[in-house]
């Protein structure tokens, strides 16, 4: 009697050897140790999750929900992720064997990526996170900021610990704080964040680098009537006169603009200002007590409050809300098609 190997039988022998398989097959990456998947594919499909090489239009469809100056904070949906990973790996599953190997071997692939993950940008001496994947949020912004300051500053806490101006060295392993997944300029003006967790307080910082002068803009007044002004400091020690956080007429100059020149400082007549008021100054400032005047902090938009006792993540004009029907997007977008197709 002739044996013959069925296609059923086959099959059975391709499942009995793909569920070993995962214990058999392992890279070993100098960077990370040994692995089921090689660590050029792991890193890719980490990426992936991540959205590189996701066009832009397909985050944002329209540019209406991302105006000018403006921020939008959001969840990655991890199912639709982890379908675009299985979608590229999906390409190499030519037979049914293939299938079966890869559905024995997934579950090792996706914990494996989820530390690829947070490997992708690890900030030089950090130590590597362990476990499983969680929540991914983020946020677009749109903002002359982004293209003014290239390398802002983007802190996520899990809980708020620190006053808002305060500095902090916690590092991005801190249990307090978490991970930045990815921060790119998708534009000049628009930038890209994801966030490793659920935040209460973001902060968005300009660049440590350098010293940096300024003033400071009345937003109180009127558009029309705005003006600039400068928080005195005390020239013996160099404390602002208080209060501290307020802007008054007593702790203030107002700054003064070149005739006919809009936007261009007088410095000569905001020197006499300054050493009018500010005190230890003699009546005149060294040029080393003016700069000292002109001193400014880079600036801090700190998002979700501290003294917020609701307990909620971020306020209500942080969240985004539909305002158009989907019956009403439908129909604009059947519109549009039909005009490409035309």
């Amino acid at each position: 009697m002739k044996n013959y190997m069925t296609a059923a039988v086959a099959l059975d022998a391709a499942l009995s050897a793909s569920v070993n398989y995962a214990a058999i097959v392992t890279d070993h990456d100098p960077d990370d140790g040994d692995h089921v998947v090689p660590g050029e594919l792991r890193r890719f499909m980490a990426r992936l999750r991540l959205l590189h090489g996701v066009p832009f239009n397909y985050l944002v469809p329209d540019a209406e929900l991302l105006p000018i100056e403006s921020i939008r904070f959001f969840y990655i949906d991890r199912q639709w992720t982890d379908a675009m990973v299985q979608g590229a790996l999906s390409i190499g599953t030519i037979t049914s064997a293939d299938r079966a190997q890869l559905e024995a071997v997934y579950p090792h692939i996706r914990d494996e990526v989820d530390e690829a993950e947070r490997a992708i940008r690890r900030p030089k001496g950090e130590q590597p996170l362990k476990g499983a994947g969680g929540t991914i949020t983020g946020f677009l912004l749109r903002s002359r900021a982004v293209s003014g300051w290239p390398n802002l500053h983007v802190r996520a806490y899990s809980r708020d610990l620190l006053p808002d101006d305060a500095l902090t060295t916690a590092a991005e392993s801190d249990p307090s704080r978490l991970k930045i997944l990815r921060m790119e300029r998708l534009a000049p003006a628009v930038l890209l964040v994801l966030i490793d967790g659920e935040p209460a307080v973001v902060h968005i910082e300009e660049p440590r680098q350098g010293i940096q002068f300024g003033v400071r803009v009345d937003t109180d007044a009127p558009p029309a009537q705005r003006t600039a002004k400068v928080h005195v400091r005390d020239n013996a020690n160099g404390n602002s006169v208080p209060p501290v956080d307020d802007i008054t007429p007593a702790n203030s100059v107002d700054v003064p603009f070149r005739r006919n020149s809009s936007g261009v400082i007088n410095v000569g007549e905001l020197r006499k200002r300054l050493a009018a008021k500010s005190p230890n100054s003699g009546g005149s400032l060294e040029p080393n007590e003016y700069a000292l005047q002109m001193l400014r902090f880079p600036y801090r938009q700190v998002f979700g409050d501290p003294k917020n006792t609701e307990g909620k993540q971020f306020y209500a004009i942080d969240q985004f809300k539909a305002s158009v029907s989907l019956v009403d997007w439908k129909t604009t977008v059947a519109v549009n098609v039909n005009k490409a197709v035309e």
